[in-house]
């Protein structure tokens, strides 16, 4: 990599060093030196860490995510998240290093991803004001954890002698919440979120209350923050400790799932079609999953998950993305152990160029026609160019879509230079779907004289 400021910057933290021409990361950060190995030891004597029953973690402002990086041979896949700030390309490294991180900051919106869905939220140094702007950003917090889930801040304002006054509201916030404290370590304090349905509204010092019945907490796509805790259902089913242990939750249909219409059968069946398809990809279209061609996995159209559940074993994290207009399953997806974001395909998405090794698209044209209208709301070239922008140089790109769709989508993939192949459905599936398997290629524009 050509830019050394943020090793020049942070190198003295372990982030990450400059050695000849290469970066490396020995897994240090500002609030664990030592490593991040010795900091994941000394969280386990009071998390679980090690036990199957934490699974998904958010990790807010990752460094370069050694922090996640180090929880996967512990089977926690930790989503680290920042923004594109003055330390410049956090996320740009961490995705190089084949670690599940997001562009993405606290502002003023829900962050997209649904409610009770991390089994821990960590921050270590990430300088979020929580109980600023009436605790809206602990309000998303809590919003976003599990019950029974764990909340780990690491530095200020945890005994930090400049910021007394904020360390005494988060702790009154927290009690208001009630929240158990469980240690306060140095400048690390980890709280358990109680397992039950909120203890809202009560006698708080906080002066804390619920929403209304008319707030889905799983509303994030472009919802305002609020400063309300969310009512939420189904609290006890799906707690930590409640939930399957990983790899059982993976197989098992959540109480999520059973609360659509006919989910349970709908689960079960997307499993079996994917692993089907799955191995169709791998057999007869020479996809390389499972190799170490590919990392990074975008999954556009991901309904249950059932893409990246077929893809558990491979050494692949899969980013599994729930159209915003489409049914709010992503809560389904978390119960798995599995992690992903909202997002509209009208819109770019919040990640770096050149960062997935594969992009999935089950569906395109669904992807950008309105449910109701039946109307295009963007055009299938934009989004293919914002998937050209996304996808590594010789990544692969796999869309399904009807005959027609397809056709158009392989004139898109001539014109920005993709190697496109069509194939037809599996055979025994008896869809007159067509898939087509494209590389992106290196190229650049040739020069022309005058």
């Amino acid at each position: 990599m050509p830019y050394g400021k943020i090793a020049e910057r942070k190198g003295h933290q372990g982030w990450m060093k400059q050695e000849g021409s290469y970066f490396i990361f020995p897994g240090g950060g500002t609030m664990f030196p030592d490593g991040a190995e010795r900091y994941i030891e000394k969280l386990t004597q009071y998390v679980p860490l090690k036990s199957g029953l934490l699974r998904t973690g958010l990790d807010m402002g990752c460094g370069v995510a050694s922090f996640g990086g180090f929880l996967l041979k512990e089977n926690i896949i930790t989503l680290s998240f920042a923004p594109r700030d003055s330390h410049k390309s956090q996320i740009q490294f961490a995705l190089e290093r084949g670690i599940p991180a997001f562009l993405l900051m606290m502002g003023t919106r829900r962050l997209p991803f649904p409610a009770q869905s991390f089994d821990f939220v960590h921050c270590s140094r990430c300088l979020i004001p929580f109980t600023a702007y009436n605790g809206s950003y602990l309000i998303e917090v809590d919003r976003l954890l599990r019950p029974g889930g764990y909340l780990i801040i690491s530095g200020p304002p945890v005994q930090w002698k400049e910021q007394e006054k904020e360390w005494g509201e988060l702790q009154a916030m927290t009690r208001s919440l009630c929240y158990e404290l469980i240690i306060v370590d140095g400048n690390t304090a980890i709280w358990k979120k109680p397992a039950k349905a909120s203890c809202l509204p009560n006698q708080n010092e906080s002066g804390l209350d619920l929403c209304s019945t008319n707030d889905d907490p799983d509303e994030a796509w472009y919802f305002k923050l609020k400063e309300c805790v969310s009512k939420v259902s189904l609290v006890e089913e799906i707690a930590v400790g409640s939930i399957d242990k990983w790899p059982d939750r993976l197989s098992k249909p959540s109480a999520r799932a059973s609360l659509m219409d006919d989910g349970a059968n709908l689960f079960e069946a997307d499993t079996q079609k994917w692993s089907k398809r799955v191995s169709y990809y791998k057999m007869s279209l020479g996809v390389k999953l499972g190799t170490a061609h590919i990392r990074n996995v975008m999954d556009m159209n991901a309904f249950f998950g059932g893409l990246a559940t077929a893809v558990a074993s491979d050494p692949v994290w899969v980013m599994n993305v729930v159209p915003a207009q489409k049914p709010l399953t992503l809560g389904v997806i978390y119960d798995r152990g599995l992690i992903g974001v909202y997002h509209d395909w009208c819109e770019p998405f919040s990640t770096y160029p050149r960062t997935y090794d594969l992009i999935h698209a089950d569906g395109i044209n669904s992807l950008i026609t309105d449910p109701k209208s039946g109307k295009s709301r963007c055009d299938l070239f934009d989004v293919m160019l914002e998937m050209d922008r996304i996808l590594r140089p010789e990544g692969t790109t796999v869309i399904r879509d009807s005959p027609d769709v397809i056709e158009k989508a392989v004139h898109v993939a001539q014109s920005i230079r993709w190697i496109a192949q069509v194939h037809d459905s599996e055979p025994e599936s008896g869809s007159t779907e067509k898939i087509l398997v494209a590389t992106k290629t290196f190229w650049k524009v040739p020069l022309t004289s005058k």
